[in-house]
C-alpha cells in the first residue's frame, strides 16, 4: 500500500511550487493568479530510505524498489467553496480521495505575489479552509440521511453519520468521534473534517528553520496538531539540484531535514504506517503496513495468495541483516527467527515468506 496527501490552501500559498519540489517536477503551473491548478497535479514519490539502500547491496540486487507516497495539489479554494465558489465543489471531491491532506499556509509577506485577502494571516486562511470542509461535510451527511438512503445503511453507520451531523450542525469538529468508531468505518464516510491533516507554514527564505511570528502564531493556535516549517522557493532550489550539491546546499542554509523527509516522516506518524523489508538478488523492495499488522496481513500486501497460504515468516532486524551480510549469516548466529500468522512486525523487519501451493 501507499498513501496519498492533497496539499490544499487558499490561492497563491505557494502549493504548486511545494509540489513541484516535493516531486521534482515542473508540470504543476507555479503561476501568480489564483486557480492556475484547475485540475490536480499528481506525483508518485519514492520515499527515501537508508536502511533499504544497505539492505539492497548486501543482497546485490538487480533492483531497489522504494515504497511510494502520492502527493496531489488540488485547486485553490475561497471562501463560499462549500457553494460552488471558485472552483469549490470540484476541490472538495478531490479532497474526498486522499488519505491525508496537507493545509498549506502562507506565512510569508510579499508585494510581488497576489493575495487573495488584503493582509498575511495564516489562522484565517487556515479556518476559511476548516469552515468550507465542515459546511462540506454536512452537505453530504444531510443528503445522505435523507429516508431513501437512510434504508441503505447499517446501524452503526446510520448512528456514526447522524451523530457527525448533529456535532457539525452545532458548530463542532467531530474529531472526538474516531475514538468511539473503528477506523474502517470513519474511512468509509470519507468526510473530510475527519481526514488526519498537516499544517504546513510556507515561509520566506530568511524566516528558516525556526519560522516567523505567522508560524509561531499557527503553533499557539494549535499546538496538538501536526506542523512543519518550509520554505516552498528553497525546496524547490533544493530539490533541483544534485545529490552533493544539496547536501552543501542544506548546510550553508542551516537546513537539517528537507520539506519533503519531514512531510514523509509526519505522514507515516500522522496515518500509523510502518515498513518491511524483502530482499534477494532479483530486487529489495520496501512494503508500506500498518503499525502492528500482523504477519500474514503484510504477506498478502505483496500477493493477496501469500496470505491465504502463508506457512511462516523467515524474520530478522534490518540492524541485523546489515549488520551480518544477509539471511544466511543471521541464520548461523542465530539472529533468523520463524514467525507465524500472528506476529506483529515491527518497522524496519527484513521478511522470506514461506507460502504453500
Amino acid at each position: 500500500m501507499s498513501f496519498k496527501c492533497g496539499i490544499v490552501g487558499l490561492p497563491n500559498v505557494g502549493k504548486s511550487t511545494l509540489f513541484n519540489a516535493l516531486t521534482t517536477s515542473k508540470k504543476a503551473q507555479a503561476e501568480n493568479f489564483p486557480f492556475c491548478t484547475i485540475d490536480p497535479n499528481v506525483g508518485i514519490v519514492a520515499v527515501p530510505d537508508e536502511r533499504l539502500n544497505k539492505i539492497s547491496a548486501i543482497s546485490k540486487s538487480a533492483k531497489t524498489i522504494n515504497a511510494a507516497i502520492t502527493f496531489v495539489d488540488i485547486a485553490g479554494l475561497v471562501k463560499g467553496a462549500s457553494k460552488g465558489e471558485g472552483l469549490g465543489n470540484k476541490f472538495l471531491s478531490h479532497v474526498r480521495e486522499v488519505d491525508t491532506i496537507i493545509h498549506l499556509t502562507r506565512c510569508f509577506e510579499s508585494e510581488k505575489i497576489q493575495n487573495v485577502n488584503k493582509d498575511v494571516d495564516p489562522i484565517r486562511d487556515l479556518e476559511i479552509i476548516e469552515t468550507e470542509i465542515l459546511l462540506s461535510d454536512l452537505e453530504s451527511l444531510q443528503k445522505r440521511l435523507e429516508k431513501s438512503n437512510k434504508k441503505k445503511l447499517e446501524k452503526d453507520e446510520l448512528n456514526f453519520l447522524e451523530e457527525c451531523k448533529k456535532l457539525i450542525s452545532d458548530g463542532k469538529k467531530p474529531d472526538d468521534l474516531k475514538e468511539k468508531y473503528n477506523k474502517d468505518l470513519i474511512k468509509k464516510s470519507s468526510l473530510l473534517s475527519l481526514k488526519p491533516r498537516i499544517i504546513v507554514c510556507n515561509v520566506d527564505e530568511k524566516s528558516l528553520p525556526n519560522g516567523n511570528k505567522y508560524s509561531d502564531a499557527c503553533k499557539k493556535k494549535f499546538p496538538n496538531e501536526n506542523i512543519i516549517i518550509v520554505c516552498a522557493d528553497i525546496e524547490d532550489q533544493i530539490m533541483g539540484l544534485r545529490a552533493n550539491d544539496r547536501k552543501d546546499f542544506m548546510l550553508e542554509s542551516g537546513i537539517k531535514v528537507t520539506g519533503l523527509d519531514n512531510l514523509i516522516k509526519t505522514g507515516y506518524n500522522t496515518l500509523g504506517l510502518s515498513t518491511f523489508f524483502t530482499s534477494g538478488p532479483e530486487e529489495s523492495r520496501a512494503w508500506t503496513i500498518e503499525k502492528n499488522s500482523k504477519a500474514a496481513d503484510a504477506a498478502g500486501v505483496i500477493h493477496t495468495d501469500f496470505k491465504k497460504k502463508f506457512i511462516r515468516a523467515e524474520t530478522v532486524t534490518h540492524e541485523d541483516f546489515i549488520k551480518y551480510k544477509g539471511f544466511n549469516e543471521c541464520k548461523n548466529v542465530g539472529k533468523l527467527r520463524l514467525e507465524g500468522k500472528d506476529y506483529l512486525v515491527n518497522d524496519g523487519d527484513v521478511m522470506y515468506f514461506r507460502v504453500g501451493s
